[in-house]
């Protein structure tokens, strides 16, 4: 699968674009920049807060959705596992009565499978991504934000604070909300390199993922914001909001709910201080002039992305921003 030994440990590559990304917005927008720009110049910075343990397997749901999305490879019902799957395991569990609310197939059980081997064997996830993406056959490099444990919380209503997936798989999101936190950040590191190429990309984009589940983590990792902050004006955002809605997952619920606008004006004021420019949607060409109130320069394009010709036409958009030419 790769040449020579197993690395233990990956530092990240500095490329000329960076995307900070989570989930399937992310996924699909990788899509169309690799289209677009060479994959091999690219580094996704991917949400790992969103990480579990199960059956004592550690499961990293975000970067798979990354991995499989560019391999061409994921379920393209859901966005997420991989396409023509299987459910024996599962159903033989079921048989049991052990924990299948969340779901895993059984060629996907395999990723988790190895991840968990190579990471028993001192491998830190940062490499051992790399080995899973270079078995997928990808270019573009992907890199957890953090090698470290960061874990999602959600304080409800009725139950108190949870874990993320019990939020978001087991109670399908529809919970209210009034406390979001990502245990053990603060004692994170960035993955190796990540500063680095942070500093020395031409562009970073944050892809329309979810601000406060998926970009929000990745952000809270002790120097991250700081480093996204100081190129602050070769940042380029994209909503995730849509016409006052998430496409996808609870982006827009949890805004309200913790307190900011559902709209693309209280995405660009969530990013205000990190991204310089926030792509919208024409849906929302009415409220630029109120983005760029809140000091983010607005560009108005087609965002929703319902194939790879208009991710890569989104991703075509964002590089006119960013001044980086096709490579």
């Amino acid at each position: 699968m790769t040449d020579g030994p197993l690395r233990a440990t990956f530092a990240a590559p500095t490329p000329s674009l960076v995307t900070l990304a989570g989930g399937v917005g992310a996924a699909k927008l990788l899509t169309g920049l690799i289209r677009v720009h060479s994959p091999s110049d690219q580094l996704a910075v991917v949400n790992t807060a969103d990480d579990t343990v199960l059956h004592g397997l550690h499961v990293s749901p975000d970067l798979d959705t990354v991995v499989y999305t560019l391999a061409g490879a994921v379920n393209p019902d859901t966005g997420w596992g991989l396409a023509g799957e299987t459910w024996q395991a599962m159903d033989a569990l079921d048989r049991y009565g052990g924990i299948t609310w969340f779901r895993l197939g059984d060629r996907d059980l395999a990723t988790h499978l190895y991840r968990t081997h190579r990471m028993d064997q001192g491998a830190d996830l940062a490499a051992v991504t790399a080995e899973i993406a270079a078995a997928w056959g990808l270019e573009l490099a992907v890199l957890p934000v953090t090698n470290d444990r960061i874990e999602t919380r959600v304080t409800t209503v009725d139950e108190g604070e949870i874990g993320f997936q019990d939020y978001f798989v087991r109670r399908r999101h529809d919970v209210s909300v009034t406390a979001v936190r990502v245990d053990g950040a603060m004692a994170a590191q960035p993955a190796p390199g990540l500063i680095e190429a942070l500093a020395a990309a031409r562009s970073i984009i944050i892809a329309p993922s979810n601000p406060i589940v998926s970009i929000g983590p990745v952000l809270g990792v002790p120097g991250v914001r700081e480093a996204v902050a100081a190129r602050r004006e070769a940042v380029v955002a994209v909503s995730p909001i849509v016409g006052g809605a998430a496409l996808k997952g609870p982006a827009d619920r949890l805004m309200r709910e913790l307190g900011h606008e559902c709209s693309v004006v209280g995405v660009a004021r969530l990013y205000q201080d990190v991204a310089a420019t926030l792509v919208i949607d024409e849906a929302d060409s009415h409220l630029a002039d109120d983005v760029e109130a809140a000091g983010v320069a607005c560009v108005v394009a087609p965002t929703v992305m319902d194939g790879v010709e208009s991710a890569a036409e989104l991703a075509r958009t964002i590089l006119k921003c960013t001044g980086v030419t096709r490579a």
